[in-house]
Order: C-alpha cells, then structure tokens, then sequence
C-alpha cells in the first residue's frame, strides 16, 4: 500500500471515528467507493452512514444491502457544491430533519474523499445557501423537486447539442401562474394525458430538456404534471431585488415567486448556474465548475 493510500484509509477511518461520536447524527459520504467492511467493523458510524453516489445501480446495490443511499449527477462539482447537491438531495427525501447535525465527507469526482464538512440543518453552508431556504411546505412533493433540481443541473451542464441554453421552471400554484403567463409558442404537452406527462418519468425530463431551447418557461403543478412549456410570465414586482449580474430570466422567476405562491427554478444561459425561488428570494444557489462542450 503506498504512503497516500496509506494516508487516505487513516483519513477515513478518523472521519468514522469522529461520525461516531453522540453529537454527530448523519455520516453523509459522498464518493462512488463503498467503504470497506474492515473500516466500518467497530464504528459507530455505522448506522449513521448515508452514501452519495452518482450511480443508479450502485445506489440499488447498496439499498440491497441494507444501506441508506442516494443518487447525485455525475458532474465535476467543487467539494463545495458536491456537498450542496447532496445535502438537498437528502433534504428533499427526508432523510435529515432540521437540527440534524451532519458530518460530510466528500473529494472530486472519481477520486478519493479528502475534505470534511460538518452542517447543522438550518443552519448556513455559506453566503448563497441557506438549507433552511429549501423546506418548500407540504404542499410540494419532494421527489419532484428533487428530480427538478438535477434535471436543471443537466440542462445547465449539458445545454442543447453543445450550444449553452437557459430556462424557467415554475412548480405550484398552478392555475394563478397560468392567469399571470401567455402562451408564447404552440404548447408541446397539450393533448396529452396526464400519465404522459409527469417529470418523474425519464421520457418526460427527456423531453424537456430538449424543449428547453423554446423561449419562455415550464409551468408545473406540485404532483409533477406539466402544464406547458414556452409560458410568458407576464407578472411583475418592484419591489423584488436580485444580485447584479442576473438577467431577465432571473428577475422573472423572482417577480412570479413573489406573486403568487410558486416556487421556480432557473437554469442561467451564461454560466449554468442553477438558482431556486421562492417568494421572490433566492433561497439555493448551485454552481457548475465546469460545462460540456
């Protein structure tokens, strides 16, 4: 074994021996490499382990064996952002709850774990994101808008055949949102039934990140049933600021959050940033290091 892998087990086995302790309630590990039985055999840490892994298969593999797991993109995320995206992922599937304190353990992508973060649920991971911000209320389904969330993060890496594209995705209050947007192009979902349009089927994310090249935004009930693409949200407040930089589309999403009471998410064109909505106030801020080309 060489002095870094060496170091790197020491390293994991500190970050159990630390996940172990009364004050600690969740070992969020972020990394497609499943601890061995050997480090975990003594460790409290045990049943605290939630596993991020970007794998749909391993995350079943792992769920077979009796472990929490959860399913995160495989984008080359800073540590920062990989725990992000984890930490609303779990948030959104209910696996921590407000007080929680969480200590995670993440690396760059395909690499082995190398920073530990320690996060009090309801408490700040830093100046963008309050994980407070993402308790949206009962009325939202949270695989909906966990599903959501990733689905925004792939359009903002991917974009449209190589070209960087941006959107908005307005989920409730559906039929306010309606009354305050116009219909800009033909409505691609119209006609069809709503078995055939929910975002919880993989045909249907499909379909909207290829319609995210139409202007305008996606109109979504909370259960995940599309409405309509290509919406001109026609609201407007005044009084709602947003960071400078930020465009139209941005200034949009916080005048219809603030309107009515939808939540939106918005995919940036320049930068792919993804930035959540809520009555009018940026409350989760996920950026990319990196976009395809």
């Amino acid at each position: 074994m060489s002095d870094a892998s060496k170091f790197d087990r020491e390293f994991l086995r500190a970050a159990l021996s630390l996940a172990g302790k009364g004050d600690v309630d969740h070992f969020l590990y972020i990394s497609d490499t499943p601890i061995a039985a050997e480090d975990l055999r003594r460790q409290h840490a045990k049943r605290k382990l939630v596993y991020a892994v970007t794998s749909q298969k391993l995350a079943q593999d792992l769920l077979a064996k009796k472990e929490r797991a959860l399913v995160i993109p495989a984008y080359d995320y800073s540590r920062t952002e990989r725990v992000k995206v984890a930490l609303v992922s779990a948030l959104t599937q209910g696996a921590f709850k407000e007080g929680d304190l969480v200590l995670c353990m993440t690396g760059k992508l395909g690499r082995s774990p190398d920073t530990l973060m320690q996060m009090r649920i309801g408490g700040s991971l830093d100046d963008r994101l309050a994980i407070e911000g993402v308790k949206l209320g009962d009325e939202f389904n949270s695989q909906v808008v966990d599903a959501l969330i990733q689905l925004a993060l792939q359009i903002g890496q991917e974009g449209f055949e190589g070209h960087p594209i941006g959107t908005i995705i307005t989920i409730g209050d559906h039929t306010t949102v309606m009354e305050t947007s116009r219909q800009m192009t033909i409505n691609p979902f119209q006609g069809l039934s709503e078995s055939e349009r929910n975002v919880l089927d993989p045909k249907i994310r499909e379909a909207i990140k290829n319609f995210s090249v139409l202007d305008g935004a996606f109109v979504m009930r909370e259960d995940g049933v599309v409405l309509a693409a290509g919406r001109y949200l026609s609201a407007s407040d005044e009084t709602v600021k947003i960071p400078l930089g930020l465009g139209a589309r941005h200034a949009a999403a916080a005048s219809i959050t603030s309107t009515t009471k939808c939540i939106a998410l918005v995919v940036s064109q320049t930068s792919g940033a993804v930035r959540l909505f809520k009555g009018g106030n940026i409350v989760l801020e996920l950026h990319q290091t990196a976009r395809r080309t």
